[in-house]
């Protein structure tokens, strides 16, 4: 099979599909792959680089989609890209469909399968092309959070560790899965005083378990999250639902609590926030301020440590681009419910039950015999 990887062209997304490495593999499964020249850049990554790894290097991205019958990518395409898209090829890629209905059209209009990082699953039920880069995320929050309590960004002023005779800053963690769990531990590593919030009884009982007094745990109500964030220095939203629209849970009229020159961090921007005051962002242009609060909801934050990010990335998703590969797409997800999991579009139709609900569409199974 042909694989293409074309360079991301999100606003400040520097990680790349597949690496030398992954070509590597891929080219001893005797596929071709073809590589957009500049693609690996971000990541220190040359085209030399890629042919030493037994790539072709395409001059542009139009190479890379006419040719590619399988497209590997990082971030959701483009409308540009979108438009290059066809039928009969296959996509593998994170979408977060559920709050962005324009692509999902778009995707619908094109006729490809689309399979979505996000939405495959593991024997365990987690989502194991989305925990590496939760990893990222989760850490680089407390650090992005610690930056914005900064005075000269005109917040408060607060060193989120404090020092002796001067108090550490308070961070609150809305989630305790991969992105929130991390957040907590950087952020009681730092020596800030944290709380952490979910309705998993066992996912509060393993942070409890690993960090005793380091960090308190607490079930999740409206009334406990109000009271928690009027306090609050840092609030990091990280709550996640595979596939669907993320829930709201810091509505618009509760920004009154909060004290003014608190730093909101929202991970699941991509999902559509966990503050109903949250609205994407760019590495480009990150923060933006609403009722003396700040909000940073960079929707691809991985894409500002690309390295980090697209080796941890590949190391997860190789396996699945090798099935899809090997087998192509039909029999790979007859031989994976996992990746079939991560079937979200074909054909036109919505294929991932979580998304055509957030959507409001009809799900419609994909036909594995065909």
């Amino acid at each position: 099979m042909r694989i293409g990887v074309p360079r991301e062209i999100k606003v400040h997304e520097y990680r790349v599909g597949l690496t030398p490495d992954s070509v590597r593999e891929a080219a001893a499964h005797g596929h071709e792959v073809l590589v957009e020249t500049g693609a690996g850049l971000g990541i220190g990554c040359e085209d030399a680089d890629y042919r030493k790894a037994g790539a072709r290097i395409a001059s542009d991205a139009k190479e890379v989609f006419a040719l590619g019958e399988l497209i590997v990518k990082v971030k959701e395409p483009q409308p540009q890209e979108c438009a290059m898209l066809r039928d009969g090829q296959v996509l593998f890629t994170y979408l977060h469909l559920a709050p962005d209905p324009g692509q999902a059209q778009r995707l619908q209009d094109s006729g490809v399968t689309a399979f979505a990082y996000e939405t495959v699953t593991d024997p365990g039920g987690g989502l194991p092309l989305l925990t590496p880069m939760s990893e990222v995320a989760g850490r680089m929050s407390i650090q992005v959070g610690a930056t914005y309590l900064q005075k000269p960004w005109g917040m408060r002023g607060i060193l989120l560790p404090g020092v002796p005779g001067a108090p550490s800053a308070r961070v609150v963690v809305l989630g305790a899965g991969i992105a929130g769990a991390q957040a907590a531990r950087t952020a009681a590593g730092l020596g800030a005083q944290v709380t952490v919030f979910d309705r998993s009884l066992p996912k509060l009982r393993r942070l409890d378990d690993l960090y005793g007094g380091r960090l308190r745990t607490v079930y999740s109500t409206t009334d406990a999250i109000e009271e928690a964030i009027g306090r609050a220095d840092l609030v990091i939203g990280a709550v996640l639902i595979p596939g669907a629209t993320t829930p709201k849970l810091v509505r618009r009229g509760q920004m009154a609590l909060l004290q003014p020159g608190t730093v909101l961090v929202d991970i699941a921007i991509d999902q559509g926030g966990c503050f109903e005051t949250s609205r994407p962002t760019t590495h480009q242009d990150p923060v933006f301020e609403v009722a003396g609060v700040i909000h940073y909801a960079v929707a691809n934050m991985p894409g500002a440590v690309p390295r980090t990010s697209a080796f941890a990335l590949n190391h997860a998703t190789l396996p699945f681009v090798l099935a899809l590969a090997d087998k192509g797409w039909q029999r790979a997800c007859r031989d994976d419910p996992h990746l079939l999991a991560g079937l979200n579009i074909h054909r036109g139709k919505i294929t991932c039950r979580a998304v055509a609900q957030s959507l409001g569409k009809e799900c419609v199974p994909a036909n594995l015999e065909g």
